[in-house]
């Protein structure tokens, strides 16, 4: 498995985006595309380095699936203490006696065992995280930490959260018009500025489709260009270019390329809230 492979598979395995991942790590989300797609031949330490302290885990996991594993990945690091000590002793060891190396083991052995973890463990506080089931057709949407552009662009990761998940009724969504295969790639967006008014407000949250990565006919998409995240009209202009358009007359539309877009979502619905 390559490095962008292993990456794509961490990232499938918390469901996150590629928007999300450059987000947590603070690099460009292109820049985690390429090398996800192995289109960086050589990627930039400092760039491996943020994606690995985002997932927890080691540099040469990430690029031999060798060492520190994220938590709750099946990695091939042995998290068993005796058997680190083993490496360890059969790498830097070779110059004490049989005998003694074989106390060692055993004494780190008879320290992790069962019995021994639970003498240990007396102090330990748990407490349940879990978040409450849906209750009926209810389904979950999570609000990702991100702040979607109607006007000039947005850097991602400067946008602290705003609102908790929403829990909503399948059949509402029917109702509503929205359509879907997975309700888990469903995700909210909250938009930002005036741009596309009066179709998406300042501060409305959008409900997306995250599987949605390419094109597919006219509509409102989430994407990034250049290094910033927009929520805008795309529509095909010529073989090279999307034109960019914002449904506020006051703002103007652009011709954008295609092959320096990149599609993280489709906007499905508006959720508006109008003052009584």
């Amino acid at each position: 498995m390559k490095i962008g492979e292993r990456i794509e598979a961490e990232m499938k395995r918390r469901d996150w985006s590629e928007g999300e991942l450059a987000r947590r790590a603070g690099i460009p989300q292109p820049t985690v595309h390429r090398i996800i797609k192995g289109e960086s031949k050589s990627p930039r330490q400092e760039n491996i380095q943020a994606i690995a302290k985002a997932f927890g885990c080691s540099i040469e996991w990430l690029w031999s699936g060798v060492g520190k594993a994220p938590l709750g990945s099946q990695g091939t690091e042995s998290n068993n203490a005796a058997d680190k000590v083993r490496q360890m002793l059969e790498k830097h060891g070779r110059g004490l006696p049989a005998e003694a190396r074989q106390q060692i083991l055993q004494a780190v052995e008879e320290a992790a065992s069962p019995e021994q973890e639970a003498a240990n463990s007396t102090n330990v506080i748990t407490a349940d995280f879990s978040r409450p089931g849906p209750v009926g057709d209810e389904i979950r949407i999570a609000h990702y930490d991100v702040r979607a552009a109607l006007g000039g662009g947005q850097v991602v990761p400067d946008y602290p959260e705003m609102m908790p998940d929403l829990r909503v009724s399948k059949k509402h969504l029917q109702e509503l018009g929205v359509t879907y295969n997975d309700a888990s790639h469903l995700k909210i967006l909250t938009g930002f500025g005036q741009s596309m008014a009066p179709t998406i407000q300042h501060l409305d949250p959008m409900i997306v489709d995250v599987s949605i990565r390419d094109f597919q006919g006219d509509g409102i998409y989430a994407f990034s260009w250049q290094q910033h995240f927009y929520v805008k009209r795309l529509q095909v202009a010529d073989a090279e270019h999307f034109e960019m358009i914002s449904d506020n007359p006051n703002h103007k539309d652009r011709l954008i390329r295609m092959d320096e877009t990149y599609i993280q979502a489709r906007v499905l619905l508006i959720w508006n809230a109008k003052k009584a």
